[in-house]
């Protein structure tokens, strides 16, 4: 087939919805894997737009990833920012509806668990659209996470479950939607793997902080389970502090959602001056920072595997985790926000050498096999 004929072929156009910052990783994956499925293969091309529905709309949460991935543009930004879940989600999919209907795509691409994705998925499908979710299969059979919720709603409204692990193409086996599932590996460790050296090599946050490597632990919290609730959030201050007085400095960026909930708690809690609350970081500083401190703490998916990626041990301040396969290699430990149990946590935690472990999320081609996946037409096993 020559490239005039491949040029006449109508191209597959496919739609993504972003809105957080972990989707903006997954999707500068996607973009870099439809390019290169685009310059090497000679069958029908794809079209990729890219829709950002504004639900970070901080420029340190969205803009300057665009341009740290080497991300496009959005085709389109919906401009829909904070506010009440149902009103939030509500906002997208008002926005979403006419804009997908008016571009009629061959499939609608939402990735992980956040508002977005329940909008992407819920929107495209009442359209009659086909439904891919990047990141399915995940559960922590905790349902009074938004998060649980969100994902399973996707996944049972698509036509495409890409899987990152065994483990999550097993709960979708358990739930009947085996036909629909592929185990591709994990779009965020294919980012991982590009961005390391990048990292190492344009971020000065180490000397930014005044931290060495090996002599600090990072920190991050922003579910509404530990931000919403002033005891958990009390709670969590309270055992960073100790750490920060004990044993080191910790560094904590703090996602505006936090930042607002400590304004209104701090007058009747105190953090210590090794606890660095800082300002949102970039992706790039994120990861230098995942990659050199003795332990990582957080309530966040993302970083847990980030920190598991790097070698690093992670302290997961929840009761559960989506990321199982962490845990049950010994190097994610679930502590909940209760300080004795983080201190505990924290023991167990720092008896590990920082090495690094063998992935169990894939072999960096996850973005690459979703596409070829995708252009190969409408889901089903």
């Amino acid at each position: 087939m020559n490239r005039k004929s491949v040029g006449e072929k109508r191209p597959f156009r496919l739609v993504t919805v972003v809105g957080a910052r972990p989707q903006f990783v997954k999707a500068a994956v996607i973009s870099r894997a439809v390019a290169r499925f685009n310059r090497t293969t000679a069958g029908r091309p794809i079209e990729e737009i890219l829709i950002h529905t504004g639900q970070h709309y901080d420029e340190a949460l969205s803009g300057i990833f665009f341009e740290q991935l080497d991300l496009p543009k959005p085709g389109y930004n919906l401009g829909v920012g904070s506010g009440p879940q149902a009103v939030q989600t509500a906002a997208m999919m008002a926005r979403l509806e006419p804009l997908l209907d008016r571009l009629r795509p061959d499939a609608v691409l939402v990735h992980g668990d956040t508002n977005s994705t329940l909008a992407g998925a819920l929107t495209a499908a009442k359209l009659g659209l086909p439904v891919a979710h990047g990141e399915a299969g995940l559960r922590s059979l905790n349902r009074r996470m938004p998060e649980e919720l969100n994902r399973i709603v996707a996944d049972h409204l698509s036509d495409w479950l890409f899987c990152p692990t065994d483990a999550a193409a097993a709960n979708l086996t358990r739930e009947g939607l085996a036909d629909k599932t592929y185990q591709v590996g994990d779009v965020m460790y294919d980012a991982y793997i590009w961005n390391r050296a990048r990292a190492r090599s344009r971020s000065r946050i180490l000397e930014a902080l005044g931290v060495r490597k090996d002599r600090f632990a990072l920190a991050t919290l922003h579910r509404a389970e530990n931000t919403d609730e002033p005891d958990n959030l009390r709670a969590v201050f309270s055992a960073l502090s100790r750490i920060a007085a004990e044993r080191f400095p910790v560094v904590l960026p703090l996602h505006p959602r936090t930042r607002k909930a400590w304004v209104r708690l701090r007058p009747r809690a105190a953090s210590h001056p090794a606890l660095f609350l800082t300002t949102p970081l970039s992706y790039f500083d994120t990861l230098t920072l995942t990659a050199a401190a003795r332990v990582v703490l957080t309530d966040s998916g993302g970083l847990q595997k980030e920190a598991f990626f790097a070698g690093r041990p992670c302290l997961t301040l929840r009761r559960e985790t989506e990321w199982i396969e962490t845990v049950s290699a010994g190097r994610n430990f679930l502590s909940g926000v209760d300080p004795a149990k983080i201190e505990a946590a924290l023991e167990k935690a720092l008896s590990l050498k920082a090495e690094a472990v063998p992935s169990l999320y894939g072999k960096g081609d996850a973005g690459l096999r979703i596409v070829r996946i995708l252009a190969g037409g409408r889901g089903g096993g």
